[in-house]
């Protein structure tokens, strides 16, 4: 709070100013403004900078003529200053610029409110980078949202394949995901279908999903050999030239619909798929194991498994966002309770492990979410 010996001293009983306490070394030489206000709401002070400013004359005018204004001030800051006491502030329009305004109460020797000081200080630049920062927020955001939509488009529609039916629940962490899945045909006979899961999440997280998915659908080498197709992806992703920090997962299998043999690689993907049958009793983890696709090695070769699978047979396929969830006390959801879920709920599975999930990490997701399904029919 302002102190009348730091400023000015007020007779109230001869009602004139002394100014011979007076120092104006500090006020004089702000580059803000400073004005001194009485009850009256005149202007009985004001430094050099609002004088050059607002011209010498302004002294002993009221306080809402000095800045352009015909009437007072709808919410009069100085007012309320010296009728509570409090120090209060806002910001006001003045000859095209934006200032900051705040007004302290100045008290006399026996602690009587009898003026209040006003300092203005120029934020015109800082609103004008706080509009632009938030203009420049609000066309990130459309593009984002515009690439979220772009995203989920690029996803398989559920439904029908081929004698594959598919199921997904997918739930990015952020507005874009690194999580990827994709089922599409490659021939007459066959079927390829991959998850994968890029480093971090983001834009440039999603804008790799989609390299991915570009990729893998326009390749057309040797439909049953899926480790071949990886290592084009390998050679395609080593001419981005990227830095180290970006790899990626990715679990891969090629499904031959007439024989329903499963050839499949495994690009260090740690979630690994989960096949099951029920009525048949048979649940099993499809294992593989594999370096990710990355700038670190140069050549990479993936081992080829195959799989005999049967009409009513469903695969799993996930991403670590499922069995990396993690409780208060830091436990990890784990595959054994994804296993639990799937014995105890193989109807409404995805639905059952997503509820499940939520509960166990109290609803909050840390990592990118997505579960798919595939079921074979005949």
């Amino acid at each position: 709070m302002l102190k009348e010996t730091d400023f000015i001293k007020i007779d109230k009983r001869s009602e004139k100013l002394d100014y011979g306490k007076l120092n104006y070394h500090v006020l004089e030489g702000m580059a803000d403004w400073v004005r001194v206000i009485d009850e009256d709401g005149i202007v009985i002070y004001a430094n050099k900078a609002m004088k050059d400013d607002l011209g010498e004359d302004i002294i002993g005018r009221k306080c809402y003529e000095v800045i352009c204004n015909s009437k007072a001030c709808r919410s009069c800051i100085t007012n309320r200053s010296m009728a509570t006491g409090e120090i209060i502030q806002k910001e006001e329009i003045i000859q095209g610029k934006t200032y900051s305004v705040k007004s302290s109460p100045v008290k006399n020797s026996k602690g009587v409110i009898i003026a209040a000081v006003e300092v203005f200080r120029n934020v015109t630049r800082e609103r004008k980078l706080e509009l632009e920062l938030i203009n420049k927020n609000r066309k990130m955001n459309s593009d984002l949202e515009f690439s979220k939509r772009l995203q989920q488009k690029m996803l398989p529609k559920n439904g029908k394949i081929r004698n594959v039916n598919l199921d997904y629940i997918y739930k990015p962490s952020e507005t874009l995901s690194g999580d990827m899945f994709d089922i599409y045909t490659i021939d007459e006979e066959h079927i390829g279908v991959y998850i994968s899961d890029v480093v971090g999440n983001g834009v440039a997280a999603s804008l790799m999903t989609m390299f991915i998915r570009q990729t893998m659908r326009v390749m057309t080498d040797d439909p049953a050999s899926p480790s071949d197709r990886l290592q084009e992806l390998h050679k395609r992703f080593l001419s981005l030239s990227l830095e180290a920090e970006y790899y990626f997962t990715i679990f891969y299998g090629i499904l031959n619909t007439r024989t329903k043999k499963f050839r499949y690689v495994n690009a260090g993907h740690n979630c690994m798929p989960i096949r099951y049958n029920i009525e048949k009793d048979i649940i099993e983890v499809i294992e593989n194991k594999g370096y990710p696709i990355s700038s670190l090695l140069k050549k990479i070769t993936f081992k080829e498994k195959e799989i005999q699978i049967d009409s009513g047979d469903k695969i799993l396929f996930y991403t670590d966002g499922v069995t990396e969830a993690r409780d208060y006390s830091g436990r990890e959801f784990g595959i054994e309770r994804l296993i639990d879920v799937i014995k105890t709920n193989p109807d409404e599975m995805l639905r059952s492990i997503e509820d499940t999930v939520f509960k166990h990490s109290f609803g909050e997701i840390a990592d990118d979410f997505a579960l798919m399904l595939l079921e074979i029919l005949y």
